[in-house]
């Protein structure tokens, strides 16, 4: 028996050593990676500047634009142009009217004005097109933020 008994604690000693692990254990890499997205997902929000608004929900595709628009431009001094051509606030409708052509009031308005321009001069063009029945009114705005513009606010 004391042959069987040493023999057994020779093979247990070879098993004692270990082996290098050839596999890379993923568990805490997906952990850590969930800790994360789930800090992502929560501080983004309020990383956000602006203020809080609810927005409506749509359900706007790409805009299909099968007509050209009625190009209106107000200056800073509250001048109309329908296209390129000055138009006084009487002749306003009858010129919009024949720009659209065919397709009258549902021709989309592209209205342009100087960031300058009295807001008043603006309201009223709006307002005036609107109760005249033109029903796809846009307000055309620059994107692209000015170097100027963004040094001194004021203009």
């Amino acid at each position: 028996m004391g042959g069987a008994g040493g023999g057994g604690h020779g093979r247990g000693r070879r098993r004692a050593r270990k082996r290098p692990l050839s596999e890379i254990n993923v568990t805490p890499l997906v952990d850590v990676m969930l800790v994360l997205l789930i800090i992502f997902m929560i501080s983004a929000p309020l990383l956000t500047v602006g203020v809080p608004v609810d927005l409506p929900k749509t359900e706007a595709g790409a805009v299909e634009q099968s007509r050209d628009p009625v190009s209106i431009s107000i200056d800073r001094n509250g001048n109309i142009f329908v296209g390129e051509s000055e138009t006084r606030w009487e002749q306003l409708i009858l010129r919009v009217a024949e720009s659209a052509g065919e397709t009258g009031r549902e021709t989309p308005v592209f209205i342009r004005a100087d960031g300058a321009a009295p807001y008043q001069a603006v309201a009223r063009v709006m307002a005036r097109l609107s109760a005249s029945g033109f029903t796809k009114l846009n307000l055309i705005t620059d994107t692209a933020p000015q170097a100027s513009a963004a040094s001194d606010p004021e203009g």
